[in-house]
């Protein structure tokens, strides 16, 4: 008689959908030690070719898809002062928005835009926006259309009017404004007012404020923004030249103006989105938000849609995926135009203790009904609520090349950071150190194996997990990989089958789930 044993080796892996940490990359100068508020954008005539921006008034340019990077000071006859954003149009021409502060004039008395059409190497003097004497123009945002429709092209931004910023007086009030430009940024139009109900001039929870377009598929202008009710929403169905009504969204727990500690001052303001590629998801709406409906020591990142052109809206999910009672707080998305994959970008402290934070991302490809979160940043850092932080970061995103662009702080010195994700390379998971469980299979050569042995472990999180059948010599018999997608208790049954056809079946039962696979015998 006969007897050898063999052994069945299980190797954890880490979760499948997470790859190994994404390389960071230094977007600013290790001389600029204040920059923050950053923006991002890609050019959809040679995706390598990406553009940044960062308060007060630092822009920057990459020519490898981001890996290095080129800083300069921008500069205006109506002056630079802050609140940074930029795009692209689909021309490959790239914009910079900004606030003012000319010589002859006064603080944020418009909004600038300037163009470059060398991908950011030069830039010219720039077009005001919405100038209206003493009145404060503050927190612009501006796209481009890429849609194939009539309005391909046209410019769009928007932003919150002040009749005196800061004032308390009950007098003063604030309200929403759009332009839009058809020739490319030369000229612009007179500004419309989009909010039906006003704001206070405070710059908190009851000032409107954080307007974010978007463009649909056929050309329509879509926008939200925060104020007193919640987050509103009004849209134009002929390239901005009208908006009609305003519609409630959501509400603001709290508001959008609160506190996170290290941070001298966080805003939750939503961001639009509207997918106009060829996705299953096309047209759909989207609007992303953080706010304290959690507890004030639980900041969360939500995000609503709409399937009817913003007339109504689905229930919100919660983007950040963790269980914890710790803050996810200046959050930015956006879309994939080719893949409809929703990309959101945002501070995180589940992992960390006190003030320190990292900086995660959150990946819906399942048109904002599910997100996977994984950590961006290489390593985490704890602000100073006594030095300026800023009041956004950014993403960008364009067939599969994802790049979230945030603030770091070391001491009192600041830096912007981007990571480079590329959804079209081979995902390399990370191995942590194998987790062994063996038991013994008896063979009574020439009789088979005992008809089934089994082990029993639990999974607790999505993962790649190789079973191995070795001889007692260490020499591998046979071998598969499965991918654990829900967590929970499993059970592996080996029967061994016919000895000689070496055909080994391996069965994977979870509760009543119960599958057949079937492994090879290596000669």
């Amino acid at each position: 008689m006969k007897i050898s044993f063999l052994s069945v080796i299980l190797f954890t892996v880490m979760p499948f959908l997470l790859p190994a940490q994404y390389p960071n990359y230094r977007v600013s100068n290790p001389a600029s030690k204040r920059p923050n508020e950053v923006t991002i954008a890609i050019d959809p005539v040679n995706p390598l070719n990406l553009a940044a921006g960062a308060n007060l008034k630092f822009y920057y340019y990459s020519t490898d898809g981001g890996q290095t990077w080129t800083e300069g000071e921008l500069y205006s006859s109506f002056g630079v002062s802050g609140d940074p954003c930029v795009t692209f149009d689909p021309e490959g021409n790239l914009y910079f928005g900004h606030l003012s502060y000319p010589i002859f004039g006064y603080w944020i008395d418009r909004i600038v835009v300037q163009k470059s059409t060398d991908g950011g190497l030069t830039w010219n003097d720039g077009a005001g926006v919405g100038y209206l004497p003493h009145k404060n123009q503050d927190k612009e945002w501006l796209i481009a259309d890429h849609t194939q429709s009539q309005y391909r092209n046209s410019l769009y931004v928007a932003w919150t009017e002040f009749d005196k910023y800061g004032s308390s007086n009950p007098e003063d009030s604030s309200r929403i404004r759009f332009s839009r430009s058809t020739d490319f940024g030369d000229t612009w139009s007179v500004p419309l007012i989009v909010s039906d109900v006003s704001g206070d001039c405070r710059d908190s929870d009851n000032t409107v404020e954080g307007a974010v377009p978007a463009v649909g598929p056929n050309g329509e202008v879509y926008l939200s923004w925060a104020g007193p009710p919640g987050i509103m929403f009004d849209k134009s169905a002929d390239g901005g030249a009208t908006f009609g009504k305003d519609v409630f969204v959501a509400n603001m727990p709290g508001g959008w103006d609160f506190n996170v500690q290290g941070i001298d001052r966080c805003n939750g303001m939503p961001v639009t989105l509207c997918d106009i590629g060829q996705s299953s998801f096309r047209d759909r709406i989207y609007v992303v938000w953080s706010d304290q409906r959690n507890g004030s020591d639980n900041t969360d990142v939500f995000l609503i849609k709409s399937d009817d052109g913003g007339a109504t809206w689905d229930g919100f999910k919660k983007v950040n995926d963790d269980n914890t009672h710790r803050h996810q707080f200046f959050h930015w998305a956006t879309i994939d135009p080719v893949t409809g994959n929703v990309y959101v970008v945002f501070y995180d402290r589940r992992n960390t203790a006190g003030n320190e934070t990292d900086v995660f991302l959150a990946k819906s490809s399942d048109g904002g009904e599910t997100f996977e979160n994984v950590k961006v940043s290489q390593s985490a850092f704890t602000p100073n609520k006594n030095v300026f932080f800023g009041d956004y970061i950014n993403i960008a995103a364009y067939n599969g090349k994802v790049y979230p662009i945030w603030m770091r702080m070391d001491g009192n010195n600041m830096s912007i950071w981007t990571a480079v994700i590329d959804e079209t390379a081979p995902v390399i998971p990370q191995v942590e150190s194998p987790v062994v469980i063996s038991f013994a299979l008896l063979q009574n050569y020439p009789n088979p194996f005992n008809p089934v042995t089994s082990i029993s472990y639990r999974i607790a999180e999505p993962t790649t997990v190789r079973l191995s059948v070795v001889n007692i010599t260490g020499r591998s018999v046979a071998e598969l990989v499965d991918r654990f997608q829900t967590p929970g208790d499993y059970s592996v049954e080996w029967d061994a089958g016919n000895l000689q056809s070496g055909i080994y079946f391996y069965r994977l039962t979870a509760g009543k789930f119960r599958q057949q696979r079937k492994c090879i015998l290596v000669k």
